[in-house]
């Protein structure tokens, strides 16, 4: 069990014990947020399908309405006419074999990868240091694409990928403690239809148990989530 500390334990009482409005639970997030730092606000959604079977698999990108209020870090794994517009587009790192030898080498400093479907070929090698960090790219996420520009705006603009992990968790940013609570609201929303959009076509039972916000260093505040579940 964490050991929190006397903060977090009051924001913990204060909390709500029920389950409340996403706008309830916004307006709470943003007034106990008192660090020294912008925090983030997260979406954590505990799912109620078995994530042992494949056919049960829960993943998906969304852009964000007022994105997530934080620098996103972009390499794209491309060379020629690809990487040219890559970095046109605003990469932060472009570059095939250059790139693939720097992670193969363990540095993983960028937060979004991108790939052409020709430099995938190298960089699904790349595995064991990008799957377990879920930066691989992906066809399903639109990371593996020829158009590197269009998957460069819009990693940059917002738009974030979930995915159900072993314990049946999706974790999501959906801003900054900075953001007002119409936007924290909008952007929570947009997740949530995302991921319901998702749901496995087999899927029994309620697909989604619970659903919680906070943010980095506050309690978590779970959500009415009756009209979703």
């Amino acid at each position: 069990m964490a050991n929190h500390g006397k903060r977090y334990r009051k924001i913990k009482e204060q909390a709500p014990k029920a389950p409340v409005e996403l706008a309830e639970a916004a307006a709470f997030v943003k007034r106990n947020a008192n660090a020294k730092f912008d925090e983030t606000i997260e979406l954590g959604m505990r799912m109620g399908i078995d994530p042992k079977k494949s056919e049960n698999v829960v993943r998906g990108t969304v852009s964000l309405p007022h994105g997530t209020g934080r620098k996103v870090r972009v390499l794209v794994f491309a060379s020629g006419p690809a990487a040219d517009s890559a970095r046109a587009a605003g990469a932060d790192f472009v570059g095939n074999e250059d790139m693939i030898e720097k992670v193969r080498g363990g540095w993983t400093d960028f937060d979004v990868a991108i790939a052409t479907p020709e430099a995938m070929q190298e960089v699904r090698k790349l595995g064991r240091v990008l799957g377990p960090r879920g930066l691989m790219p992906n066809p399903k996420t639109g990371t593996v694409t020829e158009d590197t520009a269009a998957a460069v705006k819009e990693s940059k603009a917002g738009r974030v990928e979930f995915r159900m992990d072993r314990n049946a968790n999706i974790c999501v940013p959906c801003g900054k403690c900075s953001f007002d609570e119409k936007q924290i609201v909008e952007n929570a929303n947009t997740i949530l239809a995302a991921v319901m959009a998702e749901k496995p076509v087999g899927a029994k039972g309620v697909y989604m148990k619970t659903a919680t916000l906070s943010s980095t260093m506050g309690a978590g505040v779970r959500l009415n989530i009756s009209s979703l579940a």
